[in-house]
């Protein structure tokens, strides 16, 4: 049964139409289970790209739906921006994300280094350094590297590990995070 207000909106229609701007109340997540513990009813993601200058806060998730547009930003925010280039975001590693955003208790918003990459942009940084794998999960826009000032690198890789969901790598000297929604594992120090 639709919960329909006196304009012919169903709750679930406003709820997505607030869901794809952006949010300055923090959500409370509650009775989560499984890997993400951190998740809840409510999941919420907040970036900023030093690159583009471009940050992203919102609700992305809704009472165990995927918002669709919310979806479309992500994916967007998230492009190859040296090229410009998008492929759709997996949002299991957003709600890895966002769950070890919520573990770690910042309000703070990832900085984000690295989204999905364009086969070119994942060559180009393989050249240039041996820890780029050659068939990176950032090209199958399944990955993320990610900075958080307040909080070292170890810390951010403990709460993703939390999850017990996907790939975790360490990279200290660099000061980031590499969090995926491929297999469990973790690397680096």
């Amino acid at each position: 049964m639709a919960d329909h207000s006196s304009t012919g909106f169903t709750r679930r229609a406003l709820l997505g139409a607030f869901a794809a701007t952006a949010v300055t109340a923090a959500p409370t997540f509650s009775n989560a289970a499984g890997f993400l513990r951190g998740a809840g009813d409510i999941r919420r993601i907040r970036m900023y790209s030093g690159r583009t200058g471009e940050r992203i806060d919102m609700i992305y998730w809704i009472e165990g739906e995927y918002i669709k547009e919310a979806s479309k930003q992500i994916s967007h925010f998230m492009r190859d921006w040296r090229n410009d280039q998008l492929k759709t975001i997996d949002l299991r590693t957003i709600d890895i994300m966002a769950a070890s955003h919520n573990l770690m208790g910042v309000n703070e918003p990832y900085m984000l280094l690295s989204g999905y990459r364009s086969p070119q942009t994942n060559a180009m940084l393989r050249s240039r350094s041996r820890g780029v794998a050659k068939n990176s999960l950032h090209m199958k826009g399944q990955a993320a590297d990610l900075r958080l000032s307040s909080r070292s690198v170890t810390q951010m890789a403990r709460a993703a590990q939390k999850c017990s969901a996907g790939g975790v790598g360490r990279y200290s000297r660099s000061n980031f995070v590499h969090m995926d929604c491929g297999v469990t594992r973790s690397w680096g120090a």
